[in-house]
């Protein structure tokens, strides 16, 4: 079955870097929507990155055809310019005011094509810091993420670029949403994400929870559960977490693991008079674990109905036997090495997003997406010859 394509048809022009902008692009491509990606000459710097940052091109830009212009030219300008015009969507992650200083901005680009859908991927929303710049690990910190997740006193961000890959969600949202209502209206609209209200949102359930109780949320390593056990369990090889978050599975759970003695305790037949106990209850438990193995335990546990997980590493993801089917897509990089990534996680119509993708050179795709605009070799040679367009060697 071929992978569902429901936005086949719709053209994307991104102007982005890093990751937030990428992954607006990355999921629109998912879907089926023609990406155009501009990239200054060389090649955007994201590709270069180093260290942390070495994973941030090959994951949110495959998929993509590539094009760089030199946008301090006129010519570079006037090519953005006409690529916008016949778009669907452009994207952009840049400061405040960047595209607006070449012409781009939404009131202009909205006057030359008025069904466009302008999606601007932002630091804030309007507001005191909307000129501030922001990354996804100030967001983490202005936004009470980076508090939640360290333990007391030491705020820690979270393991991966979670609130530029959500903020980048919430713009497809909003580009999809925008897409619907121009079938009703016939215009475009401009749409704005932002890092910092995006980490607002993902804490609110611990704003809520201050409203409710009156008591601030603890970070998470030092909260305190809802649960009696939610924890991780160290075995004699490989720490697993179990969690155990029903009364029914309480019983379950003390069958599996013959815990005959804590079964017999009728007074912990309720999941807040086991919170109670944790101090008595945990310790137990924990010894038990100890003389098993992983996967002993994990044998024990499948199946049961009981939430569970091993304590996996990203790397680990490469061979795991359930990405195996359908969660993993082949991606050629731009040197030429073949590896396996995480596809959008999306079933539709019985058919897994997701298929054999290209990381493209810089200006890979040059020539193609000026010949889609009119302009004849002639037009184009000049081009690149000038400078204005570069492609790949």
């Amino acid at each position: 079955m071929s992978a569902p394509i429901p936005l086949a048809g719709i053209c994307v022009v991104e102007f982005t870097h890093m990751v937030m902008g990428p992954v607006v692009g990355h999921i629109l491509a998912g879907l089926g929507a023609e990406v155009v990606r501009i990239e200054p000459i060389g090649g955007d710097s994201t590709r270069r990155l180093k260290g942390s940052g070495a994973g941030y091109f090959p994951m949110y830009n495959r998929g993509k055809q590539s094009i760089c212009l030199d946008l301090k030219s006129a010519e570079g300008v006037a090519v953005a310019r006409d690529l916008v015009a016949q778009a669907d969507v452009l994207v952009e992650n840049f400061r405040p005011g960047a595209l607006d200083r070449l012409g781009l901005d939404y009131e202009t680009c909205a006057t030359a094509n008025p069904g466009l859908v302008y999606c601007s991927e932002k630091g804030f929303l309007p507001g005191p810091y909307e000129n501030r710049t922001a990354l996804d690990e100030v967001a983490q910190m202005m936004g009470g993420l980076a508090y939640m997740t360290g333990p007391p006193g030491r705020p820690l961000r979270a393991g991966a670029s979670v609130i530029d890959v959500t903020g980048g969600m919430f713009g497809v949202i909003g580009v999809l949403a925008a897409l619907e209502e121009r079938h009703r209206t016939g215009r475009g609209q401009k749409v704005t994400a932002s890092l910092f209200e995006t980490t607002a949102y993902l804490v609110g359930q611990h704003m809520a929870q201050f409203a409710v109780t009156g008591s601030p949320a603890a970070p998470m390593p030092a909260r305190v559960s809802a649960w009696a056990i939610y924890d991780v369990f160290e075995t004699k090889d490989e720490p697993v977490f179990i969690g155990v978050v029903t009364d029914a599975l309480w019983e379950k759970f003390c069958r599996l693991f013959a815990l005959d003695d804590l079964w017999a305790d009728e007074t912990l037949r309720e999941n807040n008079a086991r919170v109670a106990a944790r101090d008595r209850i945990i310790p137990a438990i924990r010894a038990l674990v100890a003389t098993m193995t992983r996967a002993e335990v994990i044998a024990r546990l499948d199946g049961s109905g009981l939430p569970f997980a091993p304590i996996g590493k990203p790397e680990d993801l490469f061979d795991d036997p359930h990405l195996q089917h359908g969660g993993l897509e082949d991606v050629t990089l731009d040197n030429g090495t073949a590896v396996r990534l995480p596809t959008i996680p999306l079933e539709m119509g019985g058919a897994r997003i997701g298929a054999p993708q290209q990381l493209p050179t810089p200006g890979r795709d040059a020539r193609g997406v000026l010949a889609g605009l009119g302009y004849d070799e002639d037009r184009i040679a000049d081009l690149i010859e000038s400078g204005a367009v570069g492609e790949s060697a």
